[in-house]
């Protein structure tokens, strides 16, 4: 019996210990940051706009669905950054950084964002499909640098008949990103968003409409 008691007395302390540990890991744990993406400057358009455009949701590939901030080491490893995170689904937040963009630049299209609300008849509709959207960094210790990679294929319907009169893929690569720089990283992400925007822009212009 007093070898069973003591037995059971080095299982519980061992436990205790590592349970110990395990809020001493917690404690010195980094804080978990979280990341918006901005809506673009406020030149928006209003109800006299001449061109109404409906941002559909955004298809997202499945490893960028995710809380987490994703990072690329090489052509099949990626990363997710535990302790810094999207404070939202990345979805609405690429769909409302593209529509705020578009309007900035396109001060008569009106974008709305799906679900768009009651009675909106977009001329047009958009659909994106992100297909990366992560910091890209040499699988190397010693790199300083990286990048901030955007990768997304789309195209136009027309609102009426929901027929394809445009489509095409927009590629960036924005570089000076200084690895580990989270902030760095996601304003550089949404710098990305520009050129999309232009180019989506762009192409509806191509239809004739302002």
């Amino acid at each position: 019996m007093k070898i069973m008691t003591r037995v059971f007395g080095l299982l519980l302390l061992s436990s205790l210990l590592a349970l110990a540990g395990c809020f001493s890991l917690s404690r010195d744990a980094p804080a978990t940051r979280y990341y918006v993406l901005d809506g673009g400057r406020e030149a928006l358009g209003g109800e006299e706009a001449a061109v109404v455009v409906g941002l559909r949701s955004p298809r997202i590939a499945e490893y960028l669905a995710t809380p987490f901030i994703v990072l690329r080491s090489g052509p099949n490893r990626i990363d997710f950054s535990q302790f810094h995170r999207w404070g939202e689904g990345l979805a609405p937040g690429v769909n409302r950084a593209v529509a705020g963009q578009m309007m900035a630049q396109a001060p008569l299209l009106r974008v709305e964002v799906a679900p768009w609300p009651g009675g909106v008849r977009p001329d047009y509709l958009i659909q994106i499909h992100l297909t990366r959207f992560e910091g890209v960094a040499r699988d190397d210790p010693g790199a300083s640098q990286g990048e901030a990679h955007l990768n997304a294929s789309w195209e136009i319907l027309r609102g009426e008949d929901g027929v394809r009169i445009a489509q095409g893929t927009t590629e960036v690569r924005e570089s000076g990103w200084t690895i580990g720089d989270f902030d760095e990283l996601v304003t550089l992400l949404e710098a990305g968003l520009g050129p999309l925007a232009l180019e989506l822009v762009a192409a509806i212009r191509a239809t004739g409409s302002p």
